[in-house]
């Protein structure tokens, strides 16, 4: 379920770890054992600047992705 919330969020924009965990209201230990899972996955990846790192979705493919599970959700919500 975190998961998906951390991809959810990313999918929307490129965030550090610090501001997941201020919306996931997660530590940021948790947000980044969670990032790091997904990016053995290769769901996430992520760049450096300076002392911080923003994550963001691998690549487009990966939202596609995103978008038709969250899509399915709802359509299971509503049914």
């Amino acid at each position: 379920a975190n998961r998906l919330r951390i991809l959810s969020l990313l999918a929307e924009n490129e965030l550090c770890v610090g501001d997941l965990a201020a919306v996931l209201e997660m530590s940021e230990s948790a947000v980044s054992h969670q990032l790091r899972n997904l990016r053995v996955m290769r769901l996430v990846s992520y760049r450096k600047q300076g002392r911080y790192v923003f994550y963001r979705l691998h690549d487009s493919h990966v939202l596609h992705l995103y978008q038709a599970v969250a899509e399915h959700l709802d359509e299971k919500d509503e049914g």
